[in-house]
C-alpha cells in the first residue's frame, strides 16, 4: 500500500495507462464481433426442428407445396421484421438482458418483471428439453433400436448443461468460439442437404420435379389452417432475438447489430427454403408428413452411404443452439440483478475473467432441476403464448420509446409501421393457440405469471430485505471470486 501510494503521487499522462485502468474496471467486455453475431443468431435459430420434423407447416398447409413454401417464406419475414425492431432497440440500449431491458426502459419496472419472473421458469427448462434431445441422439447409436436407459440420458444431458454452463461462466470468448464451430459444422449439413436438393432438380428427373410443376394444385387450406401452419414456421424461425442479449459485450454495436442482423436471418430464411425444397425434391408430402426424422429418411434416399452424418448433424446443431440459449439467459439473469430484480450476486463478475459467473450457475441450476424430473418440461408448451407476448411487449416498447424519447440517439432507426405490425401479430399469435384449442394449463400459465405479483408488492415495490442475506452473499461473493460491476480491479483488491 505504501507503494501504491508513492506511485499515485504523480498523475500519469501515458495513454497506455488509461487503457490499463479502462481494462481493470469489473465490467463485461465487448469480445463479440460480426462473425461471432452472426455465429450466435445462426446457431439460436436453427436447431434440431429443420433436420428431424419439418412437418407442421406442411400438414397445416394441407399438403399443399405452393401454400407451404409460401409460409416457410413469410415467416421468415415476420422474424426479418422482428430482428430489425430489435436492432433499434439494441444500437440505442446496448444493454445485457435484451427484452427484459427494453421492457424495463419503456413499458416500466412491473412488465420487465414479469417477464423475468415467467422466464426464469420457462428458459431453463427449454434449455433441459434440448439438454435431453441432445442425449437422445448422442446415446442412440449406440443402442440400435432399442431405447436408450433415462439415467444415462438424463446424467449425459446434466453433464452437457454443466460443461456448457462452466465454458460460458469462464470465457466469453472460448463460448463464442465454440459457437462459431458448431455454427459452421451444423450450416455445412444444411449445405448437403441443400446441394443435394439443387442436383437432383437440375437433373430434371420427371418424379423429382413432380411435386413443384402444380405446386398449388392441392386443396387450399383455410384461415385457421393457414395461421396454425403460420404459428409453425414462426416457432421454426425462433431465437433471431438473442443478439440483443449481449449488445453490451458487442464490438462496435451501433453498426454491427443491424449488420448481424441482416446477415443471418436472411441466411437463414434462403437456407431453410432450400431444405424444405431439397426434402420435397426427394420425398412425397405425404413421406415427409409421415416421417419422424425427415432429413435422416432423406439422407436414407439420397446418400445411403454415408446417412450417419444426418444424425450426429442433429446433435451437433442442438449442441450450438443449447451453447448460444445458455449464453443469452446467463446476460438475461445478470441483467434483472443490476436491476434489483434478482439476489444482487447474479450480478456479480468473476475477477479473473470479468464473466457473470454467478448468473451462469443460477441459470444452469435451474435448468437441471428441470431435467431430473423431465415431466416438468410439458408444462412449459403451455407457456409458448408468453414468448409471443414479450415480444409484443418489447416492440410496443420501441413505439414508446420513439414519441417518448424522441431525442435519443438511435444509429438504426426501422421504419415505424414495422413495429406496429409486430405489435399486431404478436397478439395474434397469443389469443390464437388459446382461442382455438382452450385448455385449463393456459390458465395455469397465466396465473403463474399474475403470481409474480407475490414477489414484486414486498421485494420489489417496498424493498423487503433480510439482513442474514446479506451474510450469505459475502460468503458465496469470497467462495466464487466475484465482485461488483464496475468496480476496479484495485479497489477490489484493497
Amino acid at each position: 500500500k505504501t507503494e501504491k501510494k508513492k506511485m499515485g503521487k504523480g498523475k500519469s499522462n501515458n495513454p497506455r495507462d488509461a487503457k490499463r485502468k479502462e481494462n481493470a474496471k469489473m465490467q463485461l467486455k465487448r469480445n463479440i464481433g460480426y462473425f461471432d453475431g452472426v455465429s450466435f443468431i445462426i446457431g439460436s435459430i436453427v436447431g434440431a426442428g429443420i433436420f428431424v420434423s419439418p412437418t407442421g407447416v406442411l400438414k397445416h398447409s394441407l399438403l399443399n407445396v405452393g401454400v407451404a413454401l409460401m409460409i416457410w417464406t413469410a415467416s421468415g419475414l415476420v422474424s426479418l421484421m422482428g430482428a430489425l425492431c430489435y436492432a433499434e432497440l439494441g444500437t440505442a440500449l446496448p444493454f445485457s438482458g435484451g427484452e427484459y431491458s427494453h421492457i424495463k426502459r419503456g413499458l416500466g419496472s412491473l412488465p420487465a418483471f414479469v417477464f423475468i419472473w415467467t422466464s426464469t421458469f420457462t428458459k431453463p427448462a427449454s434449455n433441459a428439453a434440448r439438454a435431453l434431445l441432445f442425449a437422445e441422439y448422442a446415446t442412440q447409436p449406440f443402442y440400435g433400436i432399442c431405447p436408450a436407459p433415462e439415467v444415462l440420458k438424463k446424467c449425459l444431458a446434466l453433464a452437457v448443461l454443466w460443461s456448457l454452463g462452466i465454458l460460458n461462466g469462464r470465457s466469453v470468448k472460448m463460448a463464442a468460439w465454440v459457437q462459431t464451430v458448431f455454427t459452421l459444422l451444423k450450416m455445412m449439413a444444411l449445405s448437403v442437404i441443400a446441394i443435394g436438393g439443387i442436383v437432383l432438380l437440375v437433373g430434371g428427373r420427371k418424379e423429382n420435379l413432380a411435386r413443384f410443376e402444380n405446386a398449388f394444385s392441392s386443396e387450399i387450406p383455410s384461415a385457421s389452417q393457414i395461421a396454425e401452419a403460420f404459428f409453425q414456421g414462426l416457432y421454426a424461425y425462433g431465437g433471431w432475438w438473442s443478439l440483443n442479449y449481449m449488445a453490451e459485450e458487442m464490438k462496435n454495436p451501433s453498426r454491427n447489430i443491424p449488420l448481424t442482423v441482416m446477415t443471418a436471418v436472411p441466411a437463414v430464411i434462403v437456407f431453410y427454403l432450400l431444405v424444405n425444397i431439397s426434402y420435397l425434391t426427394v420425398l412425397t408430402p405425404k413421406e415427409i408428413v409421415s416421417s419422424v426424422a425427415v432429413a435422416v429418411t432423406w439422407a436414407d434416399r439420397v446418400i445411403p452411404s454415408v446417412a450417419w452424418i444426418i444424425p450426429l448433424s442433429v446433435a451437433v446443431s442442438i449442441f450450438g443452439a443449447l451453447n448460444s440459449s445458455m449464453f443469452t439467459l446467463g446476460r438475461l439473469s445478470y441483467a434483472g440483478s443490476q436491476s434489483g430484480h434478482l439476489p444482487v450476486l447474479i450480478s456479480m463478475l468473476n475477477v479473473h475473467s470479468c464473466t457473470p459467473a454467478p448468473a451462469m450457475i443460477f441459470s444452469t441450476t435451474i435448468a437441471s432441476i428441470f431435467i431430473i424430473p423431465s415431466d416438468l418440461i410439458m408444462l412449459t408448451n403451455y407457456f409458448g403464448f408468453s414468448a409471443w407476448l414479450m415480444i409484443g411487449l418489447t416492440c410496443a416498447s420501441l413505439i414508446v420509446l420513439r414519441y417518448r424519447e424522441p431525442h435519443l440517439h438511435r444509429p438504426y432507426k426501422v421504419f415505424l409501421p414495422v413495429p406496429f405490425v409486430m405489435v399486431a401479430m404478436s397478439f395474434f399469435l397469443v389469443l390464437a393457440p388459446i382461442v382455438w384449442s382452450p385448455n385449463l394449463q393456459y390458465v395455469y400459465a397465466f396465473l403463474f405469471m399474475l403470481g409474480s405479483l407475490i414477489v414484486y408488492l414486498p421485494f420489489i415495490h417496498f424493498k423487503l430485505h433480510f439482513a442474514f442475506l446479506d451474510k450469505i452473499t459475502w460468503h458465496l461473493q469470497l467462495l466464487l471470486e466475484v465482485c461488483p460491476a464496475d468496480e476496479s480491479a484495485e479497489s477490489k483488491c484493497e
